[in-house]
């Protein structure tokens, strides 16, 4: 079996995508000084992320969780459930839900956690268990879809961007750019329209399916690829 290592900086990019909470701010210098110190990333990209962790240690943290709402369970464009952007509400997503549980299970990762198994946190905190080059082969999967969310979250000004650009960069990929651009023409819908998210999210109820093989053959491959639990607080306040 090959060594696991501890991507200490995967580990800090999971919890800053987590959902705030005052032990998150109260651990920001330590998680801020991991991200600063990864020579895997560029001048450029340590800097960029410097505003969100300095945000995330000092901002009011009911402001904190209502930023994380708007931005992440009131856009659908900016889920952080991959399969979201994969296969939307197509019934491939849920057998494809039900081959990454196995996936986890079967490395004996089992987590703590009322999310999606496809949450991105939840996949970020497995994978900085994995060697660097499985972990690396599973994120440039993924690169196009960062790439995506990046530049949805730069127009908006988001000291979250940065995250996602340092995940592609940590992913050694270059991100395919007709796959960006398909997923940047969905439209996005108001988070501030109720009425109109209600119909959205309605429309995607995920069923987990029985069948593990179900799913698009890119997504079967990623999942083959894909250990030490996460433990978020619960949601509150905001939601």
């Amino acid at each position: 079996m090959a060594l696991q290592l501890n991507d200490r900086t995967l580990k800090a990019l999971s919890l800053v995508l987590s959902y705030p909470t005052r032990e998150l701010q109260a651990a920001m210098p330590e998680i801020g000084g991991v991200l600063a110190s990864d020579t895997r990333l560029t001048a450029a990209a340590r800097r960029a992320l410097r505003p969100l962790a300095e945000e995330l240690s000092a901002r009011d943290i009911y402001e904190l969780e209502a930023q994380f709402v708007m931005l992440f369970d009131r856009s659908r464009t900016l889920s952080l459930n991959l399969f979201e952007h994969v296969h939307g509400e197509s019934r491939d997503r849920g057998g494809a839900m039900v081959s990454l549980i196995e996936t986890y299970r079967d490395g004996g990762f089992e987590p703590a956690t009322s999310e999606l198994p496809d949450h991105l946190p939840v996949l970020l905190e497995y994978l900085s268990t994995r060697p660097a080059a499985e972990a690396q082969e599973i994120l440039a999967d993924a690169a196009h879809i960062f790439e995506a969310l990046a530049e949805r979250l730069g127009r908006r000004d988001s000291p979250y961007a940065p995250v996602f650009a340092a995940l592609v960069q940590l992913s050694g990929a270059e991100a395919d750019r007709a796959a960006v651009a398909g997923l940047l023409d969905q439209p996005e819908t108001d988070p501030n329209d109720l009425e109109a998210l209600d119909k959205v999210w309605e429309e995607s109820e995920v069923t987990f399916g029985p069948d593990p093989n179900a799913g698009c053959p890119q997504v079967r491959d990623m999942l083959a690829e894909m250990d030490t639990p996460i433990n978020p607080a619960p949601r509150h306040a905001a939601e």
